[in-house]
């Protein structure tokens, strides 16, 4: 079992930032690729940025290519979401997620595919 725990999230204005950390527990990360998904008031949960567990290919919806940057720190069982020049769009509940992976290449989009979560954290930006 891996246990995930969201942390970072708070209240800002347009133009801020943020860093968001998944912090891992239970088992090492290390094999495990990682996703970062939100959910805005009222919307479905979309995904947002991932990244493979060899940290060499990390993929990114099109409204934060530019501005977020995801990342991970294997010895410290922490993946971050670096979260630049926030928009009023980019509010939600931000959830990491994890799945192992046998290819340390591949990263997941697909909510479906991974195995654990982490119980989120909210980000709110004000305009």
């Amino acid at each position: 079992q891996v246990q995930l725990v969201e942390s970072g999230g708070g209240l800002v204005q347009a133009g801020d930032s943020l860093r968001l950390s998944c912090a891992a527990s239970g088992r090492t990360l290390s094999r495990y690729a990682v996703g970062w998904f939100r959910q805005a008031p009222w919307k479905e949960r979309v995904f947002v940025a991932a990244i493979s567990w060899n940290g060499g290919r990390i993929y990114y919806i099109d409204s934060v290519k530019g501005r977020f940057t995801i990342s991970r720190d294997n010895a410290k069982n922490t993946v971050y979401l670096q979260m630049n020049s926030l928009k009023s769009d980019d509010t939600g509940v931000y959830y990491c997620a994890a799945k192992y992976a046998f290819d340390g290449t591949n990263y997941y989009t697909e909510e479906n595919r991974y195995d654990y979560w982490g119980q989120g954290t909210q980000v709110t930006v004000s305009s």
